[in-house]
């Protein structure tokens, strides 16, 4: 997509600080936006904040379920017109290790970071291919890449969400399905309040909601598959085809990634 004049986005999780900041600059690009949230009263303060008029519109969803998912997309589709960008943005995290949090935690992280995926890629992907036009925006995490003591259920939602790209991708372009694009975001800790208490490793400082934005909407621009942030970030794949596993576990200690979520309470 080299152009968003005109365009429908639908941004999941909108209500919050990444969600707000992408919508942000696809309104200064002529787009129209429906931010989907599961609060009724951060999605009035988002759209107000906002400030575009009728270009904005706030939608009330529960993403989790497929039912209120497809029933919002016809509402979006009627209000606006057809969807050209996806951008799954929904996301949470829980305090504590896999065998400290509860069966509710576990299945939530699941259903809200991956599965939710799956039923707005569903609702929305038909209609782009349809119209030989459209692009998913993929929102994983650096702990997408690689795994993070205190994070495995947030991090397992994460590297499905990176799976689940990269096999889609592919069987659009088995299928033949042009004009489809699809970027995943990878970013390390960002600064939106939902990591409060954590200390981020050395050489991944905290990132700002902006930052990402800008650097979201220039991937779908230029059509780029992967948002790495920060640097470090983009080190990962090339680490991670080290063999020697104790040593890059060793460095990895060293840069301070294992003790990251120690301070972490929950949100």
């Amino acid at each position: 997509m080299k152009r968003f004049q005109g365009k429908t986005a639908v941004i999941t999780g909108g209500a919050g600080g990444l969600g707000r900041a992408v919508a942000a600059r696809l309104l200064g690009l002529g787009a129209r936006v429906a931010l989907w949230d599961v609060s009724k009263e951060r999605l009035k303060q988002a759209v107000a904040a906002l400030d575009a008029g009728d270009a904005v519109r706030g939608y009330a969803v529960d993403a989790t379920d497929p039912v209120s998912v497809r029933e919002a997309a016809k509402k979006v589709e009627a209000d606006f017109g057809p969807v050209s960008l996806l951008d799954n943005n929904a996301g949470i995290v829980t305090a504590g290790g896999l065998l400290d949090a509860s069966d509710a935690d576990l299945n939530r992280t699941i259903d809200v970071n991956l599965k939710s995926y799956l039923w707005c890629t569903r609702a929305f992907l038909p209609g782009m291919i349809a119209q030989g036009e459209g692009h998913l925006v993929m929102t994983a995490s650096a702990a997408g890449l690689l795994g993070v003591p205190g994070m495995a259920a947030y991090s397992a939602s994460k590297h499905g969400v990176v799976g689940l790209s990269e096999s889609l991708r592919l069987e659009l372009r088995k299928k033949a399905a042009r004009g489809i694009g699809m970027t995943i975001v990878c970013p390390s800790f960002i600064s939106t309040g939902m990591f409060a208490g954590v200390k981020p490793p050395r050489f991944t400082p905290w990132l700002t909601p902006d930052r990402i934005a800008d650097r979201i909407i220039a991937a779908v621009e230029r059509d780029r598959l992967y948002v790495r942030e920060p640097f470090a970030v983009k080190l990962v794949p090339a680490m991670k085809a080290v063999p020697w596993v104790g040593l890059i576990d060793r460095l990895a200690g060293m840069l301070g990634m294992h003790d990251s979520m120690d301070g972490f309470g929950g949100t």
